[in-house]
């Protein structure tokens, strides 16, 4: 039986879908909540609302881990990433009645960006990779290759970080999440051509920064 969501019950929910994801990409059969992660989308009904449990729980399973992405874009570390994307849908759940279905997306990136900008106002904003720890295969590169390639990928890293901030997000869920033009625009709120107008500045000042190399 599901435990309704309420304001108190909702940071848990989060925390239990947010370890079922993780159970899943490891072992998909051990996740208890399998069932849960993935919605069929219903036809039957006439028009969906937010307030409707199952609803809200498909839009979080839909968009939460590209909420927690748009904000480590913008500069957020992983924390807080997590922390205000899940700000952002505990104000969706508590203004669901005013919020239309087709709407839910944009409200929840509209106000994760708000609470991002609330949050570092007065601070300079450092975008941070965090590098995972890839097995690396055994190569015959000299050690002067080696550190001309970190060289480079510290080099390219610095020059992202210091792109604007909307063209760094939009090349980033280009490059980095593999999201198509137009799935862009839709998740900020955008037409398609601001889109690819951003991604071609992005590209430019990208060429300008790392000219030489």
């Amino acid at each position: 039986m599901k435990t309704a969501l309420t304001e108190k019950t909702l940071p848990r929910f989060f925390n239990q879908t947010k370890l079922c994801e993780k159970k899943q990409k490891a072992q998909p059969s051990t996740c208890k909540f399998q069932h849960n992660c993935t919605f069929a989308i219903m036809d039957s009904l006439p028009q969906k609302n937010v307030c409707h449990e199952p609803t809200y729980r498909e839009l979080f399973y839909a968009h939460a881990r590209h909420l927690r992405n748009f904000l480590y874009y913008k500069g957020a570390n992983g924390n807080e990433a997590d922390d205000l994307a899940q700000e952002a849908f505990l104000r969706l759940w508590r203004d669901c009645s005013k919020v239309p279905f087709e709407k839910a997306k944009s409200y929840l990136f509209a106000v994760a960006g708000n609470l991002f900008l609330d949050e570092k106002k007065h601070e300079q904003v450092v975008l941070r990779f965090q590098r995972q720890a890839v097995p690396q295969e055994a190569t015959e590169e000299t050690p002067h290759f080696d550190l001309e390639t970190k060289e480079l990928q510290d080099r390219l890293e610095l020059a992202i970080a210091q792109l604007p901030e909307n063209q760094r997000v939009v090349f980033l869920m280009n490059r980095m999440d593999k999201m198509k033009y137009a799935e862009i625009a839709t998740y900020l709120d955008l037409s398609v051509k601001a889109v690819e107008k951003r991604m071609h500045l992005a590209l430019v000042e990208l060429r300008q920064i790392l000219k030489g190399i």
